[in-house]
């Protein structure tokens, strides 16, 4: 009797393992793959919905995988592992200038394109970072109060390493001089990869500041203003220990106004 209730919860851990690793990594990849088609369609068609601009709020933080646990403003994640923000700044569009209300993307709305030709991806970028309405769809969360594309300051984005369609996977891989693109509406944005610090703490929050810079990590970073995407996700693998964080400096703008 002992060996048979012994084989049936082994039986049905290792369903629940296979439901988390494999089904809800897949099911999260096929739907952001739909949501960039949907985006490319709207782009296409001329529909501006979903692409409106600089955004309103200020960081999410928590215990979220990938997510920096910290910012240069206040707020609350929702969903699991959300946690309260530090501090206070209003909303952040292009230049570091405040956002008129109402001008950004609505809160958990994939509104771009994330393409890092090295790695084959390309996967939605959504605003914010919580984990159910974002991450665990399979997208990329902008860390609101940070930059937009192109704006002078940090356009900063985390994301899952591994399950929920693992979009930053292999974001290990990436070099110095490898490119990444963001698409907005009528407009892509070119970074070059700069940088990489492979491991820091979960409240390193300088990596997302308007000038990054890891406050933990002597000498990572950068030290002028300028035009920056970052990165972050978990890591070791499997884990959500530390954070892997890429940074790079906008190359090049193509594209007419949004």
């Amino acid at each position: 009797m002992g060996a048979e209730v012994i084989t049936t919860v082994g039986v049905v851990v290792a369903l629940l393992v296979v439901h988390q690793v494999w089904w809800t990594n897949r099911q999260a990849a096929v739907g952001a793959e739909e949501q960039v088609r949907v985006l490319e369609r709207r782009w296409a068609g001329g529909d501006a919905g979903g692409d409106r601009g600089e955004t309103a709020g200020a960081p999410v933080v928590g215990e979220d995988p990938g997510v920096v646990e910290g910012g240069s403003g206040g707020g609350s994640g929702g969903g699991s592992g959300g946690g309260a923000g530090v501090g206070a700044s209003p909303s952040v569009g292009a230049g570091g200038k405040p956002a008129p209300a109402g001008s950004g993307p609505a809160r958990d709305e994939a509104y771009g394109v994330l393409r890092i030709p090295k790695l084959g991806l390309a996967v939605p970028v959504a605003e914010g970072v919580d984990r159910r309405a974002v991450l665990d769809k399979g997208y990329v969360g902008h860390y609101p109060g940070t930059a937009q594309p192109g704006a002078e300051g940090n356009f900063a984005l985390a994301g899952h390493r591994n399950t929920h369609g693992e979009p930053f996977r292999y974001l290990n891989r990436l070099r110095e001089g490898d490119e990444v693109v963001v698409d907005l509406r009528g407009r892509r944005y070119t970074y070059v990869v700069g940088k990489v610090l492979a491991e820091t703490s979960p409240g390193d929050v300088g990596v997302i500041a308007p000038v990054p810079r890891s406050g933990v990590r002597a000498g990572y970073g950068y030290g002028e203003p300028g035009s920056y995407i970052t990165l972050t996700t978990c890591t070791p693998e499997y884990t959500s220990k530390y954070r892997m964080v890429v940074w790079g400096v906008l190359k090049g703008v193509v594209g007419g106004g949004r």
